[in-house]
């Protein structure tokens, strides 16, 4: 179930150099919404944007009705909602697409993100309180580091990296899971983040024949699956076929998803 609702900013805050915080008021996407799924944002105040903003949900607190998203200026409509405040109004529709899913018996887990592909992974652990998670953490540089805290306050244990070392551990963050695996041994992946970062732990859980699952991020137009400016090719028995990232994801098992360009499909 999604809803089409105008809502309440609580909050619109910077968090690191071009990261936001936004909490906003909506009985049915706290209700309904899932770690992975997204919402669909109309950018207010310029007709000239037509499509909404898909932002993926970070956290939601239950009891308040509060839903939250950590965005990133990338561009005039995020810098636009990146200048509102508490009390200012949205259009926005959700919850969308496929979330996570975690099966019964699960108790080690390991999360991965990268940059803004961090976001979608924060209401994880919250979500499934019963199982032990290990983060893996990747950022640009110690300027760009958001909800670090968070993590290691919900999470067992905590590894970080910054591509120029300037916190945590220099180099790639798959580099550190890679070390690690041996001695976390989880039964579950979660990863969200670039597609490089992506391939690296679609590689590792099919060496390892660890389950999988992979968020990906990519442009969409409708939000509800009906265009194809968000697909993705799957592999199928046949070879492969395009689905949508908007409505048969984001999250997908990351065995079945092809990484490459070679399979984009050109709307």
């Amino acid at each position: 179930m999604n809803s089409l609702e105008i809502v309440e900013i609580v909050n619109n805050e910077k968090i690191s150099d071009n990261m936001y915080y936004m909490g906003f008021k909506s009985r049915v996407i706290a209700d309904k919404g899932q770690p992975g799924q997204f919402v669909h944002i109309k950018v207010p105040d310029n007709s000239s944007l037509l499509l909404r903003r898909p932002f993926s949900i970070n956290h939601i607190d239950k009891d308040r009705e509060i839903v939250y998203i950590a965005y990133q200026i990338i561009g005039e409509g995020t810098l636009i909602l990146s200048k509102l405040h508490g009390g200012d109004m949205l259009d926005i529709l959700g919850p969308l697409g496929r979330g996570f899913s975690m099966e019964e018996g699960i108790d080690r887990v390991a999360i991965i993100g990268g940059g803004c592909g961090i976001a979608p992974l924060r209401y994880i652990p919250s979500y499934w309180p019963k199982a032990s998670y290990t983060a893996f953490l990747g950022y640009r540089t110690r300027t760009s580091i958001y909800q670090l805290k968070d993590f290691e306050n919900i999470c067992s244990r905590v590894w970080f990296t910054t591509d120029d070392g300037s916190a945590g551990e220099g180099g790639f963050v798959t580099d550190v899971f890679k070390r690690e695996l041996d001695k976390i041994r989880p039964q579950l992946i979660m990863a969200c983040g670039p597609i490089d970062m992506l391939k690296q732990v679609q590689h590792i859980a099919n060496e390892k024949e660890i389950a999988c699952q992979i968020s990906l991020e990519e442009r969409m137009g409708c939000g509800i699956g009906a265009c194809m400016v968000c697909s993705c090719a799957i592999k199928v028995k046949e070879g492969f076929e395009y689905q949508k990232v908007c409505s048969d994801g984001p999250v997908f098992p990351s065995d079945e998803v092809i990484l490459d360009e070679n399979h984009k499909l050109s709307c």
